[in-house]
């Protein structure tokens, strides 16, 4: 399946939860029949695609790891892309939490200092909102197998139903969450991972080893 609607330049926050979630969808379809790019018009748009982009990499990674035919030297090699691919999918949350905050700043928009903060910020709910397409999407593959029993399409068929049905839940609370972000009803902040394992200065495995 290809991408035929552009995303919109000028986006409707009013359905910015909405838009997104598709888009996640439509990506997870397209990149298992093809590797074309598909580049969003707006940078925006493409810090979300990057971000689904590293999920969707690391969802396949982590099959690999989990093959009782992988050696020892493939399994260190799945680790390592994983690392980094992970390392890769917090720093673009981040950044979208910072494009977010840009356009909060943009439209001069700010929250008083009584105003609520939330735990989670919409980034981390966009990468939860990636994984889910991930999850869906292949629980379908399974719906179809051909080699599998009645019972188990029958159980991943369920299963797909709630996680659609999760989807749409996050779905809805993203979009209360920017709405009241864009309303000053809440206040934004970036909470930052610092990652410590892939650090080298921070990681003891990796600033020894360089001594030695």
């Amino acid at each position: 399946m290809s991408i035929t609607q552009p995303l919109p330049t000028n986006l409707d926050l009013s359905r910015l939860a909405t838009v997104l979630a598709e888009w996640q969808t439509r990506w997870t379809e397209h990149w298992h029949l093809s590797q074309d790019a598909l580049l969003p018009p707006t940078p925006f748009a493409q810090i979300i695609q990057q971000q689904h982009r590293r999920n969707y990499d690391l969802w396949h990674e982590e099959d690999k790891a989990r093959s009782p035919d992988a050696g020892d030297r493939t399994l260190a090699g799945v680790k390592r892309r994983i690392d980094k691919l992970n390392q890769e999918r917090n720093d673009l949350m981040e950044r979208l939490d910072e494009a977010i905050l840009t356009m909060l700043v943009q439209r001069s928009i700010s929250a008083s200092a009584s105003a609520p903060w939330n735990t989670e910020t919409p980034g981390a709910v966009v990468d939860r909102l990636s994984i889910l397409s991930l999850k869906i999407f292949h629980m379908c593959e399974q719906e179809e197998r051909k080699d599998a029993t009645e019972e188990h399409r029958e159980k991943c068929q369920a299963k797909r139903r709630i996680l659609e049905q999760q989807r749409q839940d996050l779905v809805t609370s993203l979009q209360a969450l920017l709405n009241d972000l864009f309303t000053g009803r809440r206040q934004m902040k970036i909470y930052r991972q610092f990652k410590m394992y892939n650090d080298p200065a921070l990681n003891p495995e990796i600033y020894k080893a360089a001594k030695r």
